[in-house]
């Protein structure tokens, strides 16, 4: 989708930075001008950063091309595959009208593949495979039909695509399956395997003979468990003596890859965390390397790839410690393990190209770019940037790490951004509002990484608090299982205590404190505001607020989702309704603005509206904001804009402030209405 006292623990910084003038002022040597928090003029604005908000991802790399997917809300959202040649300028390798996009598992990801100058992908608007000559147009592989194709291996041997397919065909869920499709095209595709409710990352070993993939089966997510299986290729291409190599083992197993030498390389969990380890006939599983650190995350997308194998010897890994994003050397032998220190945060995907490492990498003041890492020598460079950088470093928010106690003696993780824009500060003793953010999923992680939608608030004197709830990726199956039956419980305590542990340390207005969230954390939004008091306002994107009828209503890859979350269903019926916030209004007093896409098929229209109407008879302060053609997420830079500016004016007519922007007023229906 996705109380108690505190007490400070160990912080990520030194000193974290109160929000005080002199924090605010920078070292530019400018003039300062006084202004309220909130009203502070900044030239990041919301058109700003929809429009310089093209995001990239899926790095791939191919001879000596490199390969990434770049997502356009200035073009309706449109995916398209780019390419760069040693230090030439970066080209468009797919043209309009074609989307390169998937939605098997509504979630999509792993919608293209390159091999000798050729990309295959899918094509979001009808769903079918395509193959684009290095030279030519896009010609059809599948015919038209309620077939979804992702996550393909090439196998040139015997010209094909290896996918993973999902099929509409028939009422009822969809079913998942491996297909290979024949790369002349023509015909239909054929069923390799189809033993599970879901399948991903089927990979090719080196000499073709064997392949590779991982599956589960409701109830799980494939953060809770899955099986990995290897099987033999007979002359025929079908898929001989399958056998599965981690019977019995409860873990989380992701990321199948194949050494040189037929060593089957993945992710697993059985340790507590994701560390690397291989299997082999003759030796079975081993442990590579392990570490109290996350070596992948949580498969919402296929396609994801944390680590490369750069010969039977090496591989680049990226991995997450502490919340932090890093990437890494590692010897296969020696487990030994160099790490770089460089600006970038490594966010998966790394692939290589002789001794350089690609990746796609983020830093704590410019946005995501296309990063190029001599292994050898460490040197780097950024060759290609998703924007322009939209502010000065030292006019960036730059991301503090901590930890504080919160319900039941737990401790949970945040980051915490102090509003900053060099030129302004605030009047002597006042206090910033503070946004909680609470990321989707819920299985997911906030990451300390350059975030514009983050920078928009501390460039205007608000405080951000990023806040990474029991349950969050990152820190471990041990703290991710602890959200398990908990959803509305210790994510809505966290993100309050959060908020209660900033204004205790000085960082925030008690009286000025929003929650926000999307999805999953438009649910932890709601309850906070319908279970507690601490909030004076909040936004919701596209949250749950009836998680009952999400059990009746919802996709396949989380129909089962909430059974850890909250409990089987209908068994567990009663906590459903304890936990929806559609049922617990009495103490909703607090004004909130309703974000929707009316085409969204993961959490429906219907979860919106029926808050805003129950808070429209309750005579709450509302706003509902609905788009048209919008799925789970809004991809037009029209509806990023607009919905990004109708939150700003709606926090200031609610806690007090006149934003510096020129905004169109949103309708706000009030209780005198």
């Amino acid at each position: 989708m996705r109380a108690g006292s505190l007490i400070p623990l160990v912080v990520g910084m030194s000193v974290l930075s109160a929000c005080s003038s002199s924090d605010n002022a920078g070292s530019t040597g400018n003039t300062v001008t006084q202004a309220s928090y909130g009203a502070w003029p900044s030239t990041l604005n919301a058109a700003r950063i929809s429009e310089g908000g093209a995001s990239i991802g899926g790095l791939m790399v191919d001879g000596d091309s490199v390969y990434w997917l770049e997502a356009r809300p200035a073009e309706q959202g449109r995916n398209v595959v780019m390419r760069i040649e040693g230090d030439a300028t970066p080209v468009d390798v797919t043209s309009a009208p074609f989307n390169v996009r998937t939605r098997v598992h509504e979630y999509g990801g792993a919608a293209w593949q390159v091999d000798g100058g050729e990309v295959f992908f899918s094509h979001f608007v009808d769903n079918r495979l395509y193959r684009q000559p290095s030279d030519g147009e896009p010609a059809a592989l599948t015919s038209e039909s309620n077939l979804r194709y992702a996550d393909c291996t090439i196998d040139r041997a015997r010209e094909r695509l290896l996918c993973v397919r999902e099929d509409h065909r028939k009422d009822g869920e969809p079913v998942n399956g491996l297909v290979a499709v024949s790369l002349k095209g023509g015909a239909e595709d054929k069923l390799l395997w189809q033993e599970s409710d879901f399948v991903a990352a089927p990979r090719l070993s080196a000499d073709g003979s064997k392949l590779a993939w991982i599956s589960w089966n409701h109830p799980n997510m494939p953060w809770d468990h899955t099986a990995l299986w290897v099987a033999d290729i007979g002359n025929d291409g079908a898929l001989r003596n399958v056998r599965r190599i981690n019977e019995g083992v409860d873990e989380s197993a992701v990321e199948p890859q194949w050494s040189p030498d037929g060593q089957l390389y993945f992710v697993s969990d059985r340790s507590g965390w994701w560390n690397l380890r291989r299997w082999s006939s003759e030796d079975g599983v081993a442990a590579v390397l392990e570490r109290e650190a996350e070596f992948a995350g949580p498969l919402w997308q296929l396609g994801q790839r944390s680590y490369r194998l750069l010969s039977a010897d090496e591989a680049v890994v990226t991995f997450s410690r502490e919340g932090y994003q890093r990437i890494g050397l590692l010897d296969l032998g020696s487990s030994e393990l160099r790490e770089y220190d460089i600006p970038y945060i490594a966010q998966g995907a790394p692939d290589v190209v002789g001794r350089n490492a690609w990746f796609i990498g983020y830093s704590e003041t410019e946005p995501t770019a296309v990063v190029r890492l001599n292994l050898d020598s460490g040197e780097h460079a950024a060759v290609y940037r998703s924007a322009q950088a939209p502010l000065a470093p030292e006019a960036v928010s730059k991301a503090q790490s901590f930890q504080y106690a919160t319900a039941g003696g737990a401790t949970a993780h945040a980051f915490f951004y102090p509003p900053h824009n060099p030129g302004y500060q605030a009047p002597a003793g006042e206090r910033p509002p503070a946004v909680v953010f609470i990321h989707g999923g819920p299985t997911g992680q906030a990451m300390p990484r350059f975030n514009p939608n983050i920078q928009y608030w501390t460039q205007r004197g608000i405080a951000v608090i990023d806040v990474n709830y029991r349950g969050s990726a990152g820190y471990g199956r041990e703290y991710r299982n602890l959200l398990r039956e908990q959803w509305g419980v210790v994510d809505v305590e966290d993100a309050v205590n959060a908020a209660r542990h900033a204004v205790e340390q000085g960082w925030a207005d008690p009286d000025r404190l929003a929650i926000r969230g999307g999805s999953a954390g438009g649910y932890t939004t709601l309850a906070a505001l319908a279970f507690h008091d601490l909030f004076a306002v909040g936004a919701n994107y596209y949250g749950v607020s009836d998680i009952e009828a999400l059990a009746r209503d919802t996709h396949k890859f989380e129909s089962r989702y909430l059974d850890s979350l909250i409990g089987p269903y209908p068994q567990a019926r009663d906590r459903y309704i304890e936990r929806s916030p559609i049922h617990h209004l009495d103490g909703f007093d607090r004004p909130l603005i309703v974000f929707q896409g009316l085409d969204d098929k993961v959490v429906p229209p219907n979860q919106s509206e029926m808050i805003v109407e129950a808070l429209k008879t309750r005579g709450v302060p509302v706003a509902y904001v609905a788009f048209e053609g919008e799925g789970h997420g809004f991809r037009s830079s029209v509806n990023q804009i607009r919905s990004l500016e109708a939150e700003l004016y709606f926090y200031g007519e609610v806690l007090g402030f006149k934003p510096a922007d020129e905004i169109e007023p949103v309708a706000i229906i009030r209780p005198q209405e």
